[in-house]
């Protein structure tokens, strides 16, 4: 029996000495499968790169990595990237976005605006981030509730918009999702911090006119001018008034008002400046009734350089805005005055930590 016993031994050692050679061998054929997989032809890599970035449009060095993860199949690595993209993302999350673009959607009477960032200029050129930047003003045209900034200016921050259902209509990317769940993708395709900052909807009874600058295609600039003139009876005259409606929507961009009239300039802002322009004038060493009237004279400097109605016209610094306005009332035959007026500039206060240097101009007559 011992006999037995010992004889035993070398024959299980061989049979399993056997059955790791075989699994040894089926590794290896495992291994020289993947390595051929793993190694196409240079130019038919490179046509699965190129293929998976237009798909995609993500870094080509991401598509890359998941071309090799996934042994080259482009189906799992573009389901590989949209979900290392997503982790990606959220990574991002936390980098400064100062570049971008604002959207804007019309419909009559009403318009909406919002901020779209990104890290860098050549992301805001990109036509997925151009799209899904007007599909959110299209949105944000939508929504009934905000809080108000201004008389007439609803404020619609990204808690109003990020769960609501946004549908996006282009070749790389579509279909029915939230508006949180398209940034986040977006932002995994670009590889950047891409951010839906702020939003804001104007409406008014009135003309309104609207001006984007920095255009790269229609309803996208980097700064915007929004205007709404109010007047008796309008219809018979609309022509002059969307005319100069436009006109004085692309004078907000260019002059940066900060107020509607004299009337609206806060009391903080002028003993501001007023504090500031008479200690300008007593450097000069001058009596103290010369100071007085430097700075009144200073004073009236400083309304027509904020006030929008003081303001030389941009199209024709020989009128004023007010004078404009009047000349406009006896063309119609019926008083014209400025409703509300609205000035957004992308980044604009994104480098500060104080959040009220993060809103844009807005005021109301």
């Amino acid at each position: 029996m011992a006999f037995c016993r010992s004889a035993k031994r070398p024959l299980q050692m061989m049979m399993q000495k056997g059955s790791c050679s075989s699994a040894m061998e089926s590794s290896f054929r495992t291994v020289l499968r993947r390595f051929s997989v793993q190694s196409p032809a240079s130019g038919e890599q490179m046509s699965l790169i190129k293929q998976l970035r237009e798909r995609t449009s993500a870094p080509i060095k991401d598509v890359k990595a998941s071309l090799v993860e996934c042994n080259w199949d482009i189906e799992a690595a573009q389901k590989d990237l949209r979900k290392r993209g997503i982790v990606l993302a959220s990574k991002k999350s936390g980098r400064a976005a100062t570049e971008g673009l604002l959207a804007l959607a019309q419909s009559e009477g009403k318009a909406a605006i919002i901020e779209l960032n990104c890290e860098t200029d050549f992301v805001s050129r990109n036509e997925i981030f151009q799209h899904l930047a007007l599909s959110l003003a299209k949105q944000a045209l939508l929504v009934e509730n905000g809080s108000q900034q201004s008389s007439g200016v609803l404020s619609v921050g990204p808690e109003s918009l990020e769960e609501l259902k946004l549908n996006l209509e282009h070749p790389k990317i579509s279909g029915e999702t939230t508006v949180h769940n398209a940034i986040t993708e977006v932002a995994a395709m670009m590889g950047e911090n891409v951010k839906l900052r702020r939003g804001f909807v104007m409406s008014t009874s009135g003309v309104l006119s609207t001006y984007l600058h920095t255009s790269p295609q229609p309803g996208l600039g980097r700064i915007a001018g929004l205007l709404s003139l109010e007047t008796e009876d309008g219809s018979s005259h609309l022509d002059d008034l969307q005319r100069v409606g436009s006109e004085l929507a692309m004078h907000v961009v260019a002059a940066k008002p900060l107020f509607l009239t004299k009337e609206l300039v806060s009391s903080e802002a002028l003993e501001s400046e007023r504090e500031i322009l008479k200690s300008q004038a007593e450097s000069t060493g001058k009596s103290q009734m010369a100071i007085e009237k430097m700075v009144e004279g200073r004073m009236r400097k400083y309304y027509e350089e904020v006030v929008l109605t003081e303001q030389k016209f941009i199209v024709n610094d020989s009128l004023t805005v007010k004078t404009l306005l009047s000349n406009l009332s006896k063309e119609v035959g019926s008083p014209v005055k400025i409703e509300n007026f609205f000035r957004m500039e992308v980044g604009e206060g994104i480098q500060r930590l104080d959040s009220s240097a993060d809103e844009p101009v807005a005021h109301a007559a």
